[in-house]
């Protein structure tokens, strides 16, 4: 079978007994980084040396029918650096494979930096939804945090250090300025530091300059029916066309995220670009 398995996001104490046990016996470990395993399993005094396979985002697509055949005939760890597989990291395309061929898939859960930071935040935790990395671009991610003004979950996000304070910027402007939300950084580490503020705040926070593994979350809207700025909706609608949507495709997503009629905006986006 192919075994999901968790990993540490930091600390390695929270390494399971079951990960132990697995890294101790199993024969073939497909791993996001085969230096990263091997970093841990000599962090974790385990003596086994299994077959090592590199399985990362630009070689899963080609490689996932060869680990699953294997898994035929043995069990086959799946290790992404940190964390569990598939959650923004290689192995649903893995996945996906097995399930099709008819291969069992079981897993062996643990860290998260996901929920360790939900659970932290002090954001309602009873709904929440994903959202991976934003875009790294400032128009993708403008229209990308615009599909989510009017989501009423808790959000959470993965950045890279570098670009959080523009994120954070980013997320002011679409949200709001006063919207809650929660950096927190070094999950687990000895550094750890969970920085709670509006998204105005903690934007001018990340400007100094922020180091290590960062995760936000955003406290969802607070009313279905709020609204991003008329302007602003008909600018997405202009950003969505010069990426090659269709015009009437374009509003009619827009509407649906903004609360705005399509035909409002179809028609102000025709009269901005007259």
């Amino acid at each position: 079978m192919i075994i999901l398995a968790a990993t540490p996001i930091g600390n390695l104490g929270d390494a399971s007994r079951r990960l132990v046990e697995a890294l101790g016996t199993v024969e073939v470990i497909a791993a996001e980084d085969t230096r990263t395993t091997q970093r841990l399993l000599a962090a974790l005094d385990v003596a086994n040396r299994p077959r090592l396979i590199a399985l990362h985002d630009h070689n899963e697509k080609d490689r996932a029918g060869q680990v699953v055949e294997l898994a035929r005939e043995t069990d086959v760890l799946v290790l992404s650096d940190a964390g569990m597989p598939t959650i923004s990291d290689p192995g649903y395309g893995l996945v996906a494979t097995a399930a099709a061929e008819g291969v069992e898939v079981t897993v062996i859960p643990g860290p998260s930096a996901v929920l360790a930071a939900l659970a932290v935040s002090g954001l309602p935790t009873d709904r929440f939804s994903f959202e991976g990395f934003a875009p790294r671009k400032s128009g993708e991610r403008r229209r990308a945090l615009g599909e989510l003004l009017a989501e009423r979950r808790t959000m959470v996000f993965f950045e890279a250090p570098s670009r959080l304070a523009a994120t954070l910027s980013s997320m002011a402007e679409s949200f709001g300025d006063a919207r809650p939300a929660v950096v927190c950084r070094e999950l687990t580490k000895v550094h750890e530091e969970v920085r709670r503020g509006s998204l105005a705040e903690l934007a001018v926070w990340a400007e100094q300059g922020v180091r290590g593994e960062i995760v936000i979350v955003v406290s969802g809207a607070t009313e279905a029916a709020e609204r991003m700025p008329f302007d602003d909706a008909v600018a997405y609608v202009l950003d969505r066309v010069a990426q090659g949507a269709r015009l009437k495709d374009a509003t009619r997503d827009v509407a649906g995220s903004s609360g705005y009629a399509a035909r409002d905006l179809y028609d102000a986006a025709v009269a901005a670009r007259a």
